[in-house]
């Protein structure tokens, strides 16, 4: 089957709360012997984003959203089950979002994708003020942050939280990744905001992260915070 018309029906099943149907679509896919990873990137994740656009431009109504949203989040919490483990890593991931719920259903998909390619994560979500997820880096001692953002809304927080971790020293080695809708329409934003590294889906942020493991941005190439380092500095001198 065409992966337009399979999207599509999945979507159409997703947004009708048609559970039935819409487990009975997946067993096809599974039974066709795709993997689960496969399954997540080429019809979980496009049909994420198709319903992203949809519900943005407001042509989806909250009841089809609402059905549509929780609907995949039990299936990807089936989906993860199925998933091959590779051997750990011995580096651990934090993967936050913002608070919509379309933003936490791309960070678990990117939570789930990173824990079967052997990282250990930790997934928070959204709705986690900056101020904890600071003090969480710095207790668990993490390798990677991890933020996924859909909404603009989504960008002041990823800026003020990269901001305080290089303001007060938290893990400084910490490698800071982004991805998710935001990130992707504005060209130059994840540089500009202080991310090291940043991808357009789950799985090519996975990817990004086994093939850059230690690109970090310099102080200089970071614009976040820098007319606040400024400040600072000018004051100092004075």
């Amino acid at each position: 089957m065409r992966a337009e018309v399979l999207t599509e029906r999945f979507f159409t099943a997703l947004i009708s709360g048609n559970r039935t149907a819409t487990r009975d679509l997946l067993d096809e896919v599974i039974d066709s012997g795709a993997p689960a990873e496969k399954i997540m990137d080429k019809l979980f994740w496009p049909t994420l984003e198709h319903i992203q656009k949809l519900y943005r431009a407001d042509q989806l109504s909250d009841l089809c959203h609402h059905y549509a949203t929780r609907m995949m989040r039990m299936l990807s919490d089936q989906m993860q089950l199925r998933m091959e483990q590779a051997k750990r890593r011995d580096k651990s991931v934090l993967v936050v979002s913002g608070p919509e719920e379309s933003e936490e259903l791309g960070a678990q998909f990117t939570a789930d994708l990173l824990e079967a390619d052997g990282y250990d994560v930790y997934f928070v979500g959204g709705g986690v003020a900056n101020d904890e997820i600071v003090n969480q880096i710095g207790e668990l001692n993490v390798d990677i942050l991890v933020v996924f953002g859909a909404v603009p809304s989504t960008v002041p927080f990823t800026r003020l939280l990269i901001d305080r971790l290089h303001t007060i020293g938290v893990c400084p080695k910490v490698q800071i990744a982004v991805g998710g809708g935001v990130f992707n329409r504005a060209e130059g934003l994840a540089e500009e905001i202080g991310a090291d590294l940043w991808a357009n889906t789950p799985t090519e942020l996975v990817k990004v992260l086994d093939k850059k493991p230690d690109r970090r941005m310099t102080p200089a190439q970071r614009t976040v915070g820098r007319k606040r380092r400024a400040s600072r500095s000018a004051a100092a001198a004075a």
